[in-house]
């Protein structure tokens, strides 16, 4: 069943819906500019620059969406069946690209690793949002893990004029 688009879920004030899609069981999944809108997430609304990672398994017709999460928390992961959702699926992968303003790997030792992003909404306004991702096996607290750190996070403010 197609949903009217009448029966999209109410977006945030001054915003519109791009691009939607239903589920088999009648729920949307709806983007706009500045966020998804999730039908399993309370608030519904999740900002373009807290997402992780958006994937489509395209055999299970299923889009998988990851919030960026806090170090030592599980990363709240949404899985929404979908009908239709090309249109959807490429505004997604646009806008969370369009989010990310610099992305590093940065070797700590051996094959670990840590990320360094600056996220900020895909409008370019509000400040850069920080975020390490770490490896498996990394510990935050290591001394000479957050010099590392420190030092990449220093270095990706300094290419972005902060």
């Amino acid at each position: 069943m197609m949903r009217r688009r009448r029966d999209l879920p109410s977006v945030a004030r001054g915003e519109r819906v791009l691009a939607w899609a239903a589920s088999p069981e009648g729920s949307a999944t709806a983007a706009t500019r500045d966020a998804l809108y999730l039908p399993d997430r309370e608030p519904p609304r999740l900002p373009w620059e807290e997402i992780a990672t958006a994937e489509w398994d395209s055999d299970e017709r299923v889009l998988r969406v990851v919030e960026i999460g806090t170090y030592g928390a599980p990363q709240p992961e949404h899985r929404v069946a979908l009908v239709d959702p090309d249109r959807l699926l490429s505004l997604v992968r646009e806008r969370v690209t369009a989010s990310i303003v610099v992305q590093r790997h940065v070797p700590v030792r051996d094959r670990l690793a840590v990320r360094v992003l600056g996220r900020r909404a895909p409008a370019g306004s509000g400040a850069i949002a920080w975020f390490v991702e770490y490896d498996d096996g990394l510990d935050p607290a290591d001394p000479a893990v957050a010099a590392v750190v420190d030092e990449a996070l220093a270095s990706a403010r300094g290419d972005v004029g902060e």
